[in-house]
């Protein structure tokens, strides 16, 4: 089963210092899968949809996990979210 992927529209990309971003201005997805052994690794896109960036994953992007509960690694990849939105608003790129 594959996953639809994101589409964005490049017409309305603007550049991030247009205006104040506020962390309204970021989308966070968090979930999970599972892997061959069993345990449950942390899966996140983070995206500022002022000008549509992934912040995250970049290339070299830690692994989220592992983890023994889908709970735990949903809730580790939300918490990694929120603190790539946290450093994003007091440095952009």
């Amino acid at each position: 089963m594959s996953r639809p992927k994101m589409v964005f529209s490049r017409a309305a990309r603007r550049s991030p210092n247009a205006g104040s971003v506020h962390e309204a201005d970021y989308r966070i997805y968090a979930t999970y899968r599972r892997t061959g052994s069993g345990a449950f690794i942390g899966d996140l896109k983070v995206v500022r949809t002022t000008d549509n960036k992934v912040l995250f994953p970049f290339d070299g992007a830690p692994t989220i996990g592992p983890f023994e509960t889908a709970s735990e690694a949903r809730e580790a990849a939300r918490l990694k979210g929120e603190q790539m939105v946290a450093l994003d608003l007091v440095c952009p790129e």
